[in-house]
Parts: structure tokens; C-alpha cells; sequence
């Protein structure tokens, strides 16, 4: 079993930036797949970045460029940087750890970006 938990989302202005953590317990990540998907009100849950067991990583198109997913396995933790941040980047995000066939889910940690 794993627990996720998301933490550093909040309220920033345009062209902001804020770091999400993703930190989990009762089970080591480093063999799981991590992603950060995203859901903004009356939308679909939207995939946003993955890093791999081995460290490779995938972004969407909407988010290249400003978003940098990384993990700490010695912290047990998965990094979700994110710059140059815009209001349609406003959502719900939620970190997954998969090791197929299991996937667990964070509770998700909601950004604002808004002036």
C-alpha cells in the first residue's frame, strides 16, 4: 500500500512560478512510474508530466518548456516544477505512483493562477 501526499500548490500571478511535492509513504518509489496529471473544473483529468522508474521523462505539449518533473528516491518524493505559469494551468493536480498493476492516487493540491 501507498499513500500519497501533494503539498505547494496555492495562489500566484501569472508568469509565476510554484513547486508541487509529492511525498509518499508505507512503500519505496524508486520502482515506480510517477506522474502529475491536472483537472480543471467541468474538464477531464488531464495527464501532465511522467518520469519513469529509470528517470525518463514525458510532458504534455501545453506544459514544455515551463514544467520540469524530477524525483528524490532517497526522499521518497517526486518534484512537479512549474514556471512561467499561466491562468489555463489553474487546476486540481494529483500525483500517481504506477507498478503495474497497481496505481495509487495523492488527493490532489489545487493551484490558482490568477491576478
Amino acid at each position: 500500500q501507498v499513500q500519497l501526499v501533494e503539498s505547494g500548490g496555492g495562489l500566484v500571478q501569472p508568469g509565476g512560478s510554484l513547486r508541487l511535492s509529492c511525498t509518499a509513504s508505507g512503500s519505496i518509489l524508486r520502482s515506480y512510474n510517477m506522474r502529475w496529471y491536472r483537472q480543471a473544473p467541468g474538464e477531464q483529468r488531464e495527464l501532465v508530466a511522467t518520469i519513469t522508474s529509470l528517470g525518463h521523462t514525458n510532458y504534455a505539449d501545453s506544459v514544455k518548456g515551463r514544467f520540469t518533473i524530477s524525483r528524490n528516491n532517497a526522499e521518497n518524493t517526486v518534484l512537479l516544477q512549474m514556471n512561467s505559469l499561466k491562468a489555463e494551468d489553474t487546476a486540481v493536480y494529483y500525483c500517481s505512483a504506477t507498478n503495474p498493476p497497481l496505481t495509487y492516487w495523492g488527493q490532489g493540491t489545487q493551484v490558482t493562477v490568477s491576478s
